[in-house]
C-alpha cells in the first residue's frame, strides 16, 4: 500500500511505521493521521506481525498538530481534525499488536499525545524530549491530557500542562511516561531487541494482554478483579496457553498456533 505521509515495512514479525514528513517536522494533519490509522487497521486485519514500531524521519519526532489546519479554520473543520486524532488513538489501543513508540527527538503537544497513546515507549538519551506545549500559544493540550494523565498521574500532568516545558528522556522515564532510555546511536537497535523479546510469545497472548489491560484500567478494583478472574479462566483453556504450559513442563520450546485467538 502506498502512503504520502508515512512509510511502512514488515521485517519478520515486526512492523515499522515511520512518520515521513521531516520538512513539516512530522506535524500531524488530518491526511497524515488518516494514513497512520489505515496502516494500523490494515496491519490488524492481516495480523502478520506481533509488534509495530512507530518512529520518525528527520530531527524532530513530531511537532504536534499542523497549525495551518487549526488557525483561522471553521469550528467544524477543527472538530473533524480532532475526531480524526481520536480515531488514530483508539486504533493504537485496539489493534492486537503491541505498539512501541521509538522517540529519537522532540515529541511535543500532539506528538507527545501520539507516543503516550502507544503501549510502550523507548527514547534516545540525549535528543528525545517530551512536552505538552500548547500553553505557549494559549491553547490547552486537552487531547494529549487524556493519554498523558493516565501515564504520569494527575499532578505531573498538570505540571506539564501549566509549564509547557520539554522534559528529557530520563525525566520522562522517571515520571512513568517512557519505558526505556537508550543511547541515541543504539536507539533503533535496542528498540528492535525489545520488540523481538515480545515476539517470543504468541499473537494470542499479546492480543489478550493488551485488550485486558486497557479494559481493566478504567474499572474499580472490585470490577477489575471480577473481570480478571474470568479472563484468567478463559485464557487457561486456550490452545496457546495449553501449549505454553505443556512445553514448559516438557522442557522444550513452545510451538504457537498463531491462527487461533
Amino acid at each position: 500500500m502506498s502512503y504520502q505521509s508515512i512509510l511502512y515495512e514488515e521485517q519478520d514479525e515486526i512492523g515499522i511505521l515511520t512518520l515521513n514528513m521531516p520538512e513539516k517536522r512530522n506535524a500531524l494533519g488530518a491526511a497524515a493521521e488518516e494514513e497512520i490509522t489505515e496502516c494500523l487497521r490494515d496491519a490488524a486485519r492481516r495480523h502478520a506481525v506481533k509488534v509495530i514500531i512507530l518512529r520518525a524521519n528527520g530531527p524532530i519526532f513530531c511537532a504536534g498538530h499542523d497549525r495551518s489546519e487549526i488557525l483561522n479554520q471553521p469550528l467544524a473543520n477543527i472538530r473533524k481534525l480532532f475526531h480524526t486524532s481520536f480515531n488514530l488513538m483508539t486504533a493504537i489501543r485496539s489493534i492486537p499488536q503491541c505498539v512501541i513508540a521509538e522517540v529519537h527527538g522532540v515529541a511535543m503537544a500532539g506528538g507527545c499525545h501520539l507516543v503516550a497513546g502507544c503501549d510502550l515507549i523507548t527514547a534516545g538519551a540525549e535528543k528525545a524530549q517530551f512536552g505538552m506545549t500548547g500553553m505557549i500559544y494559549s491553547y490547552n493540550c486537552t487531547t494529549p491530557t487524556v493519554a498523558v494523565s493516565r501515564a504520569v498521574g494527575q499532578k505531573k500532568c498538570m505540571e506539564m500542562l501549566m509549564t509547557a516545558k520539554l522534559y528529557s528522556a530520563e525525566e520522562s522515564r522517571e515520571m512513568g511516561l517512557v519505558n526505556w532510555v537508550f543511547p541515541d546511536d543504539q536507539l533503533h537497535e535496542k528498540t528492535l531487541e525489545a520488540a523481538k523479546d515480545i515476539c517470543k510469545t504468541s499473537k494470542y497472548a499479546i492480543h489478550c494482554s493488551k485488550q485486558n489491560f486497557y479494559a481493566q484500567v478504567e474499572m474499580t478494583e472490585w470490577q477489575a478483579y471480577m473481570f480478571a478472574k474470568e479472563m484468567m479462566a478463559q485464557q487457561a483453556v486456550s490452545v496457546n496457553a495449553t501449549e505454553g504450559f505443556t512445553a514448559f513442563l516438557a522442557k522444550r520450546d513452545p510451538v504457537w498456533n498463531d491462527d487461533t485467538f
